[in-house]
């Protein structure tokens, strides 16, 4: 079993039956439950008023976070128009923030179900709206004084791979060869990055952290841009595309892609004018954020008793596959991933 989550004592809750009824919102503390919680360090309350509307309390212990993050984050996404959150009432000294409610279904559910149904219009009317707001937030949202996604940040994120995903999975430990293939990998990702035009990065722009609108021709709500940096235009859009719980045909991936590009260029993000290029930069995004992930879920799994997270390994060893047969300066990455899971970069030589 998962270890019971630290973060929440007992006294939390009683905390915020206190506070709320200090606020001029008038809410109905009947109302109040839990809706959204897992082992992190932050969990969500929803809570009415007595004219029946709602509100989200992100209850978020001081010992575990950094509330002004999240505040500042939110008003650059504000700034830009884009459907997130808004801050009603705070507690900073006990992590309570009071926020709109941006309804109670994510992307994932109703793309898994279009997927599932065969109906594309569904899934591409979503995404398509999706790409329309990332495109607002990248040509809208100020960056100054955000953390840049520099190089030592890539390479900390890259270096999960091999501690979590190749040592303590796979209990592999690397030779000179191996190390020195995994430093060409690392050393091409770090120049695509640099080489994209920088924006805010929402770092985890992906159906589960995008809300499904009210209306039909509303925009997303945005969820879970605590962690924001100032990086490459493409992370978010990969994020979207290649996610881990959900895949698409490489066609459908492609007509996404060029409908950002197409829209962003619109909107004066610098990218190039030769899709191809552009396209190569995403998808050498992408594969960082995947080596990345695949050390994250390794490391849920063996550190904090989430096994379940290994379930979606094969998912994100594919879209390294695909990633690295197709450009040669990746190629080193094969053999590596070959070494941990024999047969499963057969689809590159088949």
């Amino acid at each position: 079993m998962p270890p019971t989550p630290t973060f929440f004592d007992a006294s939390r809750e009683a905390q915020l039956r206190a506070w709320l009824p200090t606020l001029p919102q008038a809410l109905n503390l009947e109302s109040l439950q839990l809706a959204a919680s897992d082992a992190s360090p932050r969990r969500y309350w929803r809570v009415r008023n007595a004219q029946g509307d709602s509100y989200v309390v992100m209850d978020a212990p001081p010992a575990h976070n950094e509330l002004t993050p999240f505040l500042d984050v939110m008003d650059r996404l504000l700034a830009a128009q884009v459907l997130a959150p808004r801050c009603h009432a705070q507690e900073g000294a006990q992590g309570f923030l009071l926020l709109s409610d941006l309804g109670q279904h994510t992307y994932l559910p109703a793309l898994q179900q279009a997927q599932a149904a065969g109906d594309a219009r569904a899934a591409d009317r979503l995404m398509r709206a999706a790409i329309e707001s990332l495109v607002r937030l990248q040509a809208g949202a100020p960056t100054q004084g955000l953390p840049p996604y520099s190089e030592e940040v890539i390479r900390r994120e890259l270096d999960l791979f091999p501690v979590w995903c190749v040592e303590r999975e796979h209990g592999i430990q690397w030779g000179e060869r191996e190390r020195g293939h995994w430093e060409a990998v690392c050393a091409a990702l770090v120049r695509a990055f640099a080489e994209q035009p920088q924006v805010l990065v929402h770092c985890d722009y992906m159906p589960r952290n995008l809300m499904q609108p009210l209306a039909a021709d509303a925009p997303p709500g945005v969820l879970d841009f605590q962690d924001a940096l100032h990086g490459p235009a493409g992370y978010d859009l990969v994020s979207l595309l290649r996610d881990a719980f959900i895949s698409w045909e490489e066609a459908q991936e492609l007509d996404w892609a060029v409908r950002y590009w197409e829209a962003a260029r619109r909107a004066g993000i610098g990218w190039s004018a030769d899709f191809g290029d552009c396209w190569r930069l995403m998808e050498w995004t992408a594969l960082q954020r995947h080596l990345r992930i695949l050390g994250i879920f390794c490391r849920l799994k063996h550190r904090d008793g989430k096994a379940h997270y290994a379930d979606d390994l094969p998912r994100f060893f594919a879209y390294a596959v695909k990633t690295a047969t197709r450009y040669r300066e990746l190629a080193p990455l094969l053999p590596l991933l070959e070494g941990l899971r024999p047969g499963v970069t057969q689809q590159a030589y088949g």
